[in-house]
């Protein structure tokens, strides 16, 4: 089992906590586009492959290039693995002099463990960038400020606008209000789910990023307790 990071939005962050959001879907980063073939879903591993420890290599899904032979696997990782979310955070004193990290995705709060390697983490974030109390972006918010770990149940491969309508309900875009106003036109046949991701997909990539219709992976997954209090810091 392995941990890795991945960047949440508020949007996002407020609909894994609802419950609403179970899938994420991230472009896949090709390093070529070589002429004579095409890029194709494919697994490796699985029953009969072994590692060279001669340990059984588990199915993996990845990509893999049809003139080259180059595979690349998900960076996301495989069913069993964990993600922890980078979201939006502020380090914060409260009046009573209670230090936390507050979550600006829902305005939570959460004090941080009781010990000196703690209140030193706590420190380097409050002074984030020079500043006293400045927020930190996803990509900055430390492994010790962590409230929300997800386990990955399922990866795929496939091209941006294979969504279905019970796909785009799962990506949670019902929670966020202003994929409706984006979604304003929608083509005859999609349903609103797919359309509001369509549209969310373009405010986050660009216009036209739908149109290209990159490969991306699915990751699955179910959402591990949310923290109570901070973790011993790592």
């Amino acid at each position: 089992m392995k941990e890795r990071p991945i960047l949440f939005n508020a949007a996002m962050v407020r609909a894994v906590l609802a419950g609403d959001k179970t899938q994420t879907r991230r472009a896949v980063k090709l390093p070529h586009h070589n002429p004579l073939g095409q890029w194709e879903p494919t697994t490796v591993g699985g029953p009969g492959v072994r590692f060279s420890d001669g340990t059984p290599a588990p199915s993996q899904a990845a990509i893999w290039h049809t003139r080259t032979g180059d595979a690349i696997l998900c960076p996301y990782g495989q069913p069993g693995d964990r993600l922890w979310i980078r979201e939006t955070v502020r380090a914060e004193e409260q009046p009573g002099g209670l230090d936390g990290v507050r979550y600006l995705a829902d305005n939570a709060f959460l004090p941080i463990e009781n010990a000196s390697a703690a209140a030193d983490a706590w420190l380097d974030l409050h002074r984030y960038r020079g500043k006293r109390g400045a927020t930190a972006p996803p990509i900055h918010m430390p492994r010790w400020a962590c409230r929300l770990m997800l386990e990955v149940t399922r990866v795929r491969v496939e091209r941006l606008q294979a969504i279905n309508h019970m796909d785009a309900l799962a990506e949670g875009v019902g929670l966020n209000p202003s994929a409706a106003d984006l979604a304003m036109t929608t083509p005859a046949g999609e349903s609103m789910p797919r359309a509001m991701f369509r549209a969310l997909w373009e405010q986050i990539n660009g216009a036209g990023a739908w149109d290209t219709n990159p490969w991306v992976w699915v990751v699955e997954f179910r959402v591990q307790a949310p923290v109570a209090e901070r973790e011993t810091v790592r």
